[in-house]
């Protein structure tokens, strides 16, 4: 397996592997990393689908990637998903995944048609005392001080941020700025977690550093993820005969690991509560989804709380990952992980309006009528003062095909579950979804006298405690993933967020695809590059628009201690009438310069400037801003 970038790969079709007539697939698990190697197994390894066995122990597939009507509670969303332009694996597959509402297309071809006539930003995203707007004003608000941390970790290298946490990186400067409300409440982090993940975020999403406040940096599915996601795979597998077993719980796999090979032996699984094993050659491929995001999450009611379980049974896929680490180093550490579930829970809750009494209160927030069909909140709109740091968001509407015209799905989520809320003074992992709706409705405006009525006549709220939501966020090394095809690996891969592979960043959509597409790739050999993480932080354009994005648009020079360093005005006088200086008027680094004391530097029209490309002068333009940076 080896990594490409461009179109020149991107669009060929590989040769049929060597010997994949004779083999056959046996893929643990069923979520989004699951369905994507049974995907590139079908379309690009050309193995007869039905030789493919896709073992479930769920009713239904879609792991994480849930949206589900129950008939005795109501909607469900557990999560939702925020995607990139640039997921490279993701985009590669979709194309070739037929869409099951638009005869003819792909599922890109639709995504890409929504997001162009519709395209996603926030009005609002943060409210304060009762549902006022907070007026972050898409600003960062972050110190001198504080973009010098921020830097420092960008610049870190991996090994110096083995097993630290974010608060070893940041102090105050960073974690009381709009840029740590935008980025924890967005990306779920919280002061604890990993500060090497943290850099791989930084890294790979520089890029959309300045659509952060706004949400510009985002696009969204239609519908649920479940049902603009998961089913359109579903059908695609189901054509080619892939075979589906729901109620399989896989306990364990068996290794044969002597002198440097590794081969899956063995399948341990339990079908209708019957232990049994399924026997495995060197031509049978296990993909195995080791661990888990929403192990143990519970649901309950309108009028009951979700249970908060942290004990892992066997059958589950840490239980699983436990057994399977235990015979080999090379298979990770699951406990690195899981061991504390008080560090990566959280609660969702799905609220359905039944009527149009709440409907004024959400419009008054976002600006915009949620009954268009068209992007809502644009993202979420976190709640400042709240005790819960409790976020809510409504996407485009319907969320899901069924569902009524006349109702709106909210989709609210809060970090802290252990906290005491400020109208229902109880924590969160205690609330019925009622008591969590009327947390939510007082943080949104409702008169306090009206909160109780309308959270049980209004609406109908469903909630959510997801103990181990964040558990690949806690803080790693290297070895504590297994990598997704480990070093003498015969017949098999692990998969998923909980698998290790290069520059990529877990709780995203891609990192699932992209370890399914690696590992059918490594191991049937397919004679086709898998699309590298975009290089955005590689790119010095980016790099300087994300460092005057996270100024609020301040120019260095427009720093008075900066520009009285002697060293900087004889820099900019040496860059000055280069691409250099181009490049950096174009991304707002430094400002015009004024007219010099010496005639013959004449300078070119502004407007001139803005317009020249710029490229040739990279390296130049890299060193002349670390320049800046170590003087400063």
């Amino acid at each position: 397996m080896y990594y490409s970038s461009g179109n020149y790969e991107a669009f060929a079709r590989p040769r049929k592997p060597d010997g994949v007539d004779n083999k056959s697939a046996y893929i643990v698990g069923s979520g989004l990393a699951a369905l994507s190697a049974a995907c590139y197994l079908v379309r690009d390894g050309q193995m007869d689908g039905s030789r493919i066995h896709v073992l479930e122990k769920d009713p239904v597939p879609g792991g994480a990637c849930d949206g589900m009507y129950y008939t005795d509670v109501g909607y469900v969303m557990r999560g939702g998903r925020e995607m990139d332009n640039h997921f490279e694996c993701m985009w590669d597959l979709f194309r070739s995944i037929p869409s099951i509402e638009t005869e003819g297309v792909s599922v890109l071809d639709e995504y890409y048609w929504l997001n162009k006539a519709d395209p996603n930003y926030s009005l609002c995203r943060a409210t304060e005392k009762q549902g006022q707007d907070a007026h972050t004003d898409k600003k960062f608000g972050l110190s001198d001080k504080a973009c010098t941390q921020l830097m420092k970790l960008y610049l870190t290298s991996n090994e110096d941020l083995y097993n630290k946490k974010i608060t070893d990186v940041f102090d105050d400067e960073v974690l009381n700025s709009n840029f740590w409300l935008y980025w924890r409440t967005m990306f779920a982090f919280e002061n604890w977690h990993s500060a090497l993940e943290m850099k791989l975020y930084m890294q790979l999403f520089v890029h959309h550093i300045g659509g952060l406040p706004d949400f510009t940096a985002l696009r969204f599915t239609k519908y649920n993820q479940y049902e603009s996601m998961i089913l359109p795979m579903i059908k695609y597998l189901e054509g080619f005969g892939v075979k589906f077993e729901y109620g399989i719980k896989v306990e364990n796999v068996i290794f044969d690991v002597k002198g440097g090979r590794k081969v899956a032996t063995e399948i341990e699984i339990i079908r209708d509560e019957t232990a049994e094993t399924i026997s495995l050659t060197e031509n049978d491929l296990v993909f195995i989804t080791n661990g888990g995001c929403v192990e143990n999450s519970t649901i309950g009611s309108q009028d009951t709380p979700a249970r908060f379980n942290k004990v892992i049974k066997p059958g589950s896929g840490w239980d699983m990952w436990r057994k399977i680490a235990a015979q080999d180093k090379s298979f990770g550490h699951p406990d690195k992980f899981c061991y504390d579930a008080e560090k990566t829970n959280w609660m969702s809750a799905t609220v359905t309006t039944l009527d149009q009494e709440v409907i004024p209160y959400i419009k008054s927030i976002c600006k915009r009528d949620p009954f268009t069909g068209k992007v809502v909140t644009g993202g979420i709109v976190t709640c400042r003062d709240s005790s819960w740091l409790l976020s809510w968001t409504i996407n485009r509407q319907p969320q899901f095909r069924d569902q009524p015209k006349d109702q709106c799905l909210v989709w609210v989520y809060a970090l802290f579950t252990d906290k005491k809320g400020d109208f229902v003074k109880k924590p969160m992992r205690e609330c019925t979804g009622k008591e969590i709706c009327m947390e939510w409705l007082y943080h949104i405006g409702v008169p306090t006298d009206q909160i109780e009525e309308l959270a049980e006549e209004s609406c109908n709220t469903v909630p959510v405690m997801m103990p181990y939501v964040t558990a690949f966020f806690m803080p790693r090394e290297v070895g504590d993933r297994p990598d997704v095809v480990p070093e003498g690996a015969v017949n098999f891969a692990f998969l998923g967020q909980f698998a290790e592979t290069k520059r990529d960043t877990i709780f995203t959509t891609e990192y699932s695809i992209r370890t399914g597409m690696e590992a059918v790739y490594t191991l049937l050999d397919i004679d086709r590059g898998v699309p590298e993480v975009w290089g955005s932080t590689y790119d010095v354009r980016d790099l300087l628009n994300a460092t005057i994005a996270l100024r609020d648009g301040k120019p260095l020079t427009a720093d008075t201690g900066l520009l009285a360093n002697a060293a900087i005005k004889p820099l900019l006088k040496k860059i000055h009438g280069t691409d250099i200086e181009k490049l950096l008027l174009r991304y707002n680094v430094i400002e015009l310069p004024e007219k010099s004391d010496d005639n013959s530097d004449s300078l070119v029209d502004k407007e001139k400037l803005l317009k020249v490309g710029a490229g040739v002068a990279a390296l130049g333009t890299a060193i002349a801003v670390a320049k800046k940076v170590k003087k400063k």
